[in-house]
């Protein structure tokens, strides 16, 4: 025996509609209504095609609404749509200087300093002593200058 043919309803029409506008999948609102996809799509063509229109107007009204408002809400609304439909953007500029505002110097010269052990281990505690080949216990400090 074969099933009835399904006939669409207003209010079903409705539920499909905002299920479609929430983003819910087709084969979950078909399972919901009771239907198989397949008819869902055969008979509710409209509401899945703009369902999704209709609840991204209701959301821009209202944000609209609240952006030309008054209070705190309005601010963030308003920020909100205009970097959304205007296209607006935030920027930071960070500018880099050197002392007193002059151009950063660029430094391209590295010292190397050798060290007796004794001394090493006075000023740079902790660092490792590098045997020379003159027998001497020295350390090799890398370093840049500060100008």
């Amino acid at each position: 025996m074969a099933r009835p043919s399904h006939q669409p309803e207003p209010d079903k029409r409705r539920q499909v509609e905002a299920l479609a506008g929430f983003g819910i999948p087709e084969a979950e609102i078909a399972g919901l209504i009771g239907i198989d996809p397949k008819t869902l799509r055969k008979h509710y063509r409209h509401e899945l095609d703009f369902g999704h229109t209709k609840a991204n107007a209701k959301v821009a009204e209202n944000l609209f609404r609240k952006a030309t408002g008054d209070g705190r809400e309005s601010v963030t609304a308003a920020i909100f749509w205009l970097k959304a439909r205007a296209r607006w953007k935030e920027i930071n500029i960070n500018e880099h200087s050197g002392i007193d505002g002059r151009p950063i110097e660029q430094v391209t010269e590295i010292k190397r300093i050798i060290v007796s052990a004794p001394e090493r281990a006075i000023a740079h505690p902790g660092n490792p002593v590098l045997p020379s080949p003159d027998g001497v216990q020295s350390s090799v400090i890398w370093e840049a200058p500060y100008r």
